[in-house]
């Protein structure tokens, strides 16, 4: 990605602050291609500075263990689309407040990269002119690896990515249905994305594609307007099964609200279990998690990634 015409950018003296929400992807059959916004966020500030380098303070998930300096992914996503905008600053501040748990499949690394991307945006003048939306998703898609995280975490909603043949990512997104919640349930421990896509087999069988293939079309109309297809919608032979051993008790847990009518799947790369409910069977999946897992009512974020006032 070449930087665009215009000379180096000028970029703004004013701090600014990013909101990213966490995501949950594949919802099921939509492997690497389906993702949906959910309401819990990290927030990013960031500063250009004068001072050389680049420092960052952490507070919440990850604290005690991501890098506070260039290699930070927030940073690192920066300091690339610094390079696609013309030009880095001298001096980079950032405070992050995590709140999306790490290793978990809810989309922390695809909220550090849009976070970091989003901000370097938006502290270039006519930044948005020089690095559009289109642009930001490719860019966002090479660093995470897949497009179905990273397109949600952008646009909000429920979305759908595809590569084409030139390599540009495109996506549909759509408003999923008010009548759904989705209710994630954590474990308290985590599973590398690596460690978990390193788990799947090269080749599947052509029944199983078949089968993945008619439920992630059918997928779209249930979350918008057919939800009683939901449970049909959200069923899986592509990849959950080959990662049972990384997350036995995750998957139980999906076996066992899909066996009382609510429909599961888990969430990204796991080990979070993601269901897709209604206000009245909600409570039921926090009794049916038991206390292995930190069960959390949300709802679906609508506006993706966005900057805010520092006060708000």
């Amino acid at each position: 990605m070449t930087p665009p015409p215009g000379g180096r950018p000028t970029f703004r003296a004013a701090p600014l602050r990013v909101r990213v929400p966490a995501t949950s992807a594949n919802l099921g059959p939509g492997f690497d291609a389906f993702g949906a916004a959910l309401s819990l966020y990290d927030d990013v500030v960031a500063q250009v500075s004068d001072d050389p380098g680049v420092r960052v303070d952490v507070h919440g998930e990850g604290a005690d263990t991501v890098a506070r300096d260039h290699r930070h992914l927030v940073a690192k996503s920066m300091l690339k689309a610094f390079d696609v905008l013309g030009g880095r600053p001298r001096g980079l501040d950032l405070v992050c407040a995590n709140r999306i748990p790490h290793g978990r499949g809810l989309g922390s690394s695809a909220a550090a990269i849009v976070s970091g991307l989003v901000l370097a945006r938006a502290l270039v003048v006519g930044g948005d002119d020089r690095f559009p939306d289109s642009a930001l998703l490719d860019l966002a898609t090479s660093l995470e690896g897949h497009p179905d995280n990273v397109a949600a975490a952008l646009h909000g909603g429920v979305t759908v990515a595809w590569t084409r043949d030139d390599a540009s990512i495109h996506l549909l997104r759509a408003e999923p249905a008010s009548a759904i919640v989705p209710v994630v349930s954590v474990p308290s421990t985590s599973v590398p994305t690596r460690k978990a896509r390193g788990m799947l087999p090269e080749t599947v069988p052509h029944a199983d594609a078949a089968y993945n293939a008619a439920r992630a079309a059918l997928l779209l109309t249930a979350l918008t307007s057919r939800t009683d297809l939901l449970m049909d919608a959200t069923d899986d032979r592509l990849h959950q099964g080959y990662r049972r051993a990384a997350y036995p008790r995750s998957l139980d847990l999906v076996a066992k609200l899909r066996a009382s009518g609510i429909p599961a799947a888990v969430s990204g790369a796991g080990p979070t279990v993601l269901a897709l409910t209604d206000s009245v069977s909600a409570p039921r999946v926090a009794e049916l998690a038991g206390a292995r897992f930190e069960t959390s009512v949300l709802e679906f974020d609508a506006g993706g990634a966005r900057v805010l006032p520092l006060d708000a």
